[in-house]
């Protein structure tokens, strides 16, 4: 039994919001619960606050599909039709061909920080495309279980991460994948900004906190992209402020818009 999530990233046609987001909680819902192995489905909108300003955000909506399969190769095809039915009901913007769906074999589930608050859903995700430098993939796997997942997750706000290999198999359309891997970083936070802030504040070592971030190991290629979204679908929101296990008061009052 292996854990895979499938990310659909994805535009809705201008004005055809409401009519997508009532289609996936409702008939999209119900297929997915006849779906061997589904778990979980949840949306996201690309927000304002990215890490790497410069970098394109060429999709609006992120669709995150978690799955527990023993054989992938005739459950995670049975996704397509599914998304299908959006595609030709005209609920998908494929003009200029930026649809794309990924899925991955997850080397684990969520591996939580001290920041995580349990049962409570998360307000934002950032994901990675990712990719390792060639012959540095034992490095790549170290550093980051073993150092970068740790000091991320006590960012404030940041609580949980994950990652997986992009699968064998592929859900149509089939389109260029630009990261042999992904990263997932799951968020509790009022105050993206914030969090953004200190996490560039503790890679650069000048965080308030007095944390700082390992130096990045030269196994993690610089091939990559990342992308930020929040979380617009469900009954339930994170409504707990900033998940953190440190001490905000020593953040000047104005580090959301300052920085350090």
């Amino acid at each position: 039994m292996g854990l895979y999530t499938t990310i659909h990233l994805h535009n809705v046609p201008a004005g055809c919001e409401a009519d997508y987001a009532a289609w996936f909680e409702g008939a999209h819902r119900e297929d997915l619960a006849r779906l061997r192995g589904f778990r979980s489905a949840d949306r996201y909108e690309v927000t304002p606050e990215q890490v790497m300003p410069d970098i394109a955000q060429p999709w609006r909506y992120m669709s995150v599909y978690d799955f527990e399969l023993t054989h992938p190769e005739i459950d995670l095809p049975a996704l397509g039709p599914l998304l299908a039915k959006a595609r030709d009901g005209g609920l998908i913007d494929d003009a200029t061909e930026t649809e794309r769906i990924y899925s991955y074999r997850l080397y684990s589930d969520w591996k939580s920080g001290p920041n995580h608050v349990p049962d409570k859903p998360f307000s934002s995700m950032f994901m990675i495309l990712a990719n390792f430098v060639a012959g540095m993939e034992e490095e790549y796997h170290r550093w980051y279980d073993e150092v970068h997942i740790p000091e991320v997750c006590r960012v404030p706000g940041f609580v949980a991460m994950r990652r997986g290999r992009l699968s064998a198999v592929q859900i149509e359309p089939r389109r260029f994948c630009p990261g042999s891997d992904v990263v997932m970083c799951g968020h509790q936070t009022d105050d993206l900004l914030f969090s953004i802030k200190d996490f560039s504040a503790r890679a650069r070592g000048v965080s308030p906190s007095g944390d700082q971030m390992e130096p990045r190991s030269k196994a993690g290629s610089f091939a990559r992209t990342v992308h930020f979204f929040r979380k617009i679908n469900g009954p339930d929101f994170w409504d707990g402020g900033m998940a953190y296990a440190g001490d905000l008061s020593v953040y000047p009052p104005d580090f959301r818009v300052t920085g350090a």
